[in-house]
């Protein structure tokens, strides 16, 4: 009888196994709405090739972590190599400007600064050298798709780069130099300059206008002005589009679309710039985007549109999809977008678990955000008031990171606990210091991520699905998902007991179910309506095994 129980206890543990093994290896749809979006600046993430560091005789002492570090799109790429991305449960890779920027630096007041950030364009037609080249970039996008990673490019239009003694004034109908916006309503944020020194390209214009001298004179010594006017005279003869600063520039970033695969753009200082700019942006990018995927069969090919996701600063979710000036509101996602972020996060965060996922997860199934979502985050490049800024609550914080409704953003380095302020630095440059890597300390955040992570990219139900709390204390929820074919849903416990308790699961599984808690890897089988939990971890991240 002993014997023959084990054969049974044994057959059914096989039927487990192999049942898991079936369900898992299977892929999960890739959904933007639920994409973990791993964000990094270029320059401060990994240098894998020491001999692009200087360029242009950037050599000017700056101040602390306000020059180039060194951090190269060779460096992105040797860590999809390492498969660092892939055990985050990444789905998009979104990294800084690498367009040309100026060869000069400033001094806003915090010390001498170059332009190692990338939102200090230059030359929106060439590539900034020290974050590599156009083959370096191709090897990277290559790499990411045949690895299921989409290449989101972070792109502006609404300025350029800071006047230096290196880099001159763009002409006066390419660009106003005053007067600095003051942010009281919507002209004060648009028809002037961000900052002092930061000219501000004139995206109104209605006149036609010549391409600057300055970028002639240095196309045709590098060997290129017949070419980049033959496409400008392509561009403009397809399109009917006036030659007006606007269309050049949307010329120039959709030509990394069409020629690299970028499946994305971040979009930079979005409500600076007038709403149908980024109208006419989208439609561009998605012209190229068919072009790419239509000509390379490295592309990813699934029936899904170029992504627009802007940065409006200051916007939050729960103020619907408007963003309000003061004398009006504008709707940016009419505009082109698919996405915005979320500015409201960082303070939603502190809330309790049930309050801001049932609060977002109404919001975002309600009739006026159908089709669109938000991507949350914890902390960034240029927010000086992120979400635990000390890094006393990382698991939490991560909690609330991956499991809220909406896009997720790592910002480089939440999940080893990156510092976020630096002795020596000043302003941003806290929030911008190099990627650690290989810090032991950092061991079981990282895990802690990487299990978040992984869970999420396999489940959509997470940041696209509908919200549903099962039980108070301990805390327990179910998110599902439907859309056509696919069909999703987990169980999710946090802040559980460590002593075993039973969950009620009626009306959610049937006996019978099967049950796998991927964060410590145990079965679980429901009996009487119910599952007898018993964790170490005080979480369980619960997927069914029989559907």
């Amino acid at each position: 009888m002993y014997r023959i129980s084990l054969i049974l206890v044994f057959a059914l543990l096989s039927q487990l196994f192999a049942t898991a093994q079936k369900i898992n290896n299977s892929p999960t749809p890739f959904n933007w709405h639920n994409a973990s979006v791993y964000f990094l600046l270029t320059d401060r993430f990994n240098n894998a090739d020491t001999t692009n560091d200087i360029n242009f005789n950037r050599n000017q002492e700056t101040a602390h972590l306000r020059g180039f570090e060194g951090g190269d799109i060779k460096g992105i790429t040797a860590k999809i190599q390492s498969q660092y991305f892939q055990r985050l449960g990444i789905d998009v890779i979104w990294f800084s400007p690498v367009v040309e920027q100026i060869h000069g630096y400033v001094d806003e007041g915090q010390g001498k600064t170059y332009g190692y950030h990338g939102y200090w364009p230059r030359d929106w037609t060439a590539m900034e050298p020290n974050f590599g080249t156009p083959e370096d970039l191709r090897e990277l996008i290559k790499l990411a798709h045949q690895n299921n990673i989409r290449i989101m490019m972070d792109v502006i239009i609404n300025h350029t780069g800071p006047v230096t003694e290196k880099d001159p004034v763009w002409p006066s109908d390419w660009v106003r130099t005053k007067p600095q916006c003051t942010y009281q309503d919507a002209e004060s944020t648009i028809s002037c300059t961000l900052v002092k020194n930061l000219p501000d390209i004139l995206t109104n214009q209605t006149q036609q206008v010549e391409l600057p001298a300055e970028l002639q004179k240095k196309w045709e010594t590098e060997g290129r002005l017949q070419s980049e006017l033959a496409e400008l005279d392509a561009f403009f003869a397809r399109t009917g589009y006036p030659k007006t600063p606007r269309y050049y520039i949307i010329k120039w970033l959709t030509d990394f679309i069409r020629e690299f695969g970028i499946d994305g753009f971040r979009v930079d200082t979005v409500k600076h710039t007038e709403a149908d700019v980024w109208d006419d942006l989208g439609k561009e990018a998605q012209i190229a985007f068919e072009y790419w995927k239509k000509n390379n069969s490295e592309a990813i090919q699934e029936n899904q549109d170029f992504f627009m996701m802007g940065e409006v600063y200051n916007y939050n979710l729960m103020s619907g999809p408007l963003f309000d000036f003061g004398d009006r509101k504008v709707n940016y996602y009419e505009n082109g977008f698919h996405s915005l972020i979320n500015f409201g996060f960082k303070s939603d965060a502190y809330q309790e678990y049930e309050e801001l996922f049932s609060s977002y997860s109404n919001k975002l199934k309600s009739p006026e955000f159908k089709g669109i979502t938000v991507m949350n985050y914890i902390s960034s490049h240029d927010d000086g008031f992120p979400f635990d800024k000390n890094r006393n609550i990382s698991f939490r914080a991560a909690n609330m990171l991956m499991l809220s409704p909406g896009m997720a953003q790592i910002y480089y380095g939440d999940e080893v606990d990156r510092p976020l302020e630096i002795k020596g630095a000043n302003g941003d440059a806290n929030l911008r210091g190099m990627m650690i890597w290989n810090d032991t300390s950092a061991k079981d955040i990282l895990t802690h991520y990487q299990k978040l992570g992984t869970f999420r990219k396999n489940h959509s139900s997470i940041g696209a699905g509908e919200h549903r709390m099962i039980s108070e204390k301990p805390y327990a929820f179910v998110r599902s998902y439907v859309k056509g074919n696919v069909q999703d849903r987990v169980l999710i416990a946090l802040d559980l007991p460590k002593e075993k308790f039973r969950l009620n699961l009626r009306g959610f599984y049937a006996d019978g179910d099967l049950l796998f808690d991927k964060y410590e890897n145990k079965y679980y089988q429901v009996v009487n309506g119910s599952i007898d939990i018993h964790t170490n971890s005080g979480m369980v991240l619960i997927e069914q095994l029989n559907k």
